[in-house]
């Protein structure tokens, strides 16, 4: 008999918190990846790839203790990345680092292939960290 009071109590309960949970999904485009082209323009407003020269090598930030110039300058040297983020994220003490690296050398690798050429690049000065935050892609 408490069983037949109890499932309509359960089911009015259980409609009210789902109408209360938000059921939205956000989509994020990097603005980096969208192309506006007006529709009632005569010319174009996009590059073609082929006309983009290839990008010089960042320069090392001024900023970047011994370490994490150390660093960066390894993977400029052998990655030659478009963009590259060096940043010890340890609070100083240099066992983890955040790197970011755009190479073209990603081109056609998946993620974890891309990461392992990271890892091969340092070789032992990675192995002196407690961790990494590997951000890696293509131009």
């Amino acid at each position: 008999m408490a069983s037949r009071r109890l499932i309509p109590q359960l089911l009015r309960t259980s409609s009210r918190l789902a109408s209360v949970r938000p059921r939205a999904t956000i989509t994020i485009t990097p603005l980096s990846s969208r192309q506006h082209i007006s529709p009632f323009s005569t010319s174009r407003h996009h590059r073609d790839e082929a006309s983009i020269p290839p990008a010089a090598s960042p320069q090392a930030p001024d900023y970047l203790d011994e370490a994490e110039r150390r660093i960066f300058d390894i993977l400029v040297k052998d990655l030659q990345p478009t963009k590259l983020e060096v940043q010890d994220i340890s609070g100083g003490c240099g066992s983890m680092y955040a790197l970011d690296i755009v190479s073209e050398q990603f081109k056609g690798l998946p993620v974890i292939k891309q990461h392992r050429l990271v890892n091969k690049v340092l070789g032992e000065e990675i192995k002196k960290w407690h961790g990494v935050q590997l951000k890696t892609k293509a131009p």
